[in-house]
């Protein structure tokens, strides 16, 4: 019966490490400034985009810096993982925008 209680405890920590927000990640993003503005993407665009990437996609999992992928790869990785949140086309594009840094 011990046996099963600390399985069940141990399968129940992986799971909230795994589905926890990590604070220190969001500290390590950039903060898209003024010199981030294109012609696909305007500051407030980006600064909106970050906070929801914060907001949704850190609730699940670690978040990845911007630079960790190509414009093409989150691409991909948005249309894979947006239909797992509850955002909205425009929320979806601004998230878009903030990981790609506005180069759609």
């Amino acid at each position: 019966m011990k046996k099963i209680s600390w399985f069940a405890l141990l399968l129940l920590s992986g799971f909230v490490i795994s589905c926890s927000k990590t604070s220190s990640s969001s500290g390590n993003l950039y903060v898209p400034t003024s010199a981030d503005v294109t012609s696909n993407a305007t500051l407030a665009e980006l600064q909106e985009g970050r906070t929801l990437y914060i907001g949704n996609c850190g609730n699940c999992h670690a978040l990845v810096s911007p630079d960790a992928h190509t414009v093409n790869e989150w691409k991909t990785i948005i249309a894979d993982m947006a239909p797992k949140t509850n955002m909205n086309s425009t929320e979806i594009s601004l998230v878009t925008k903030y990981v790609c840094r506005g180069k759609q």
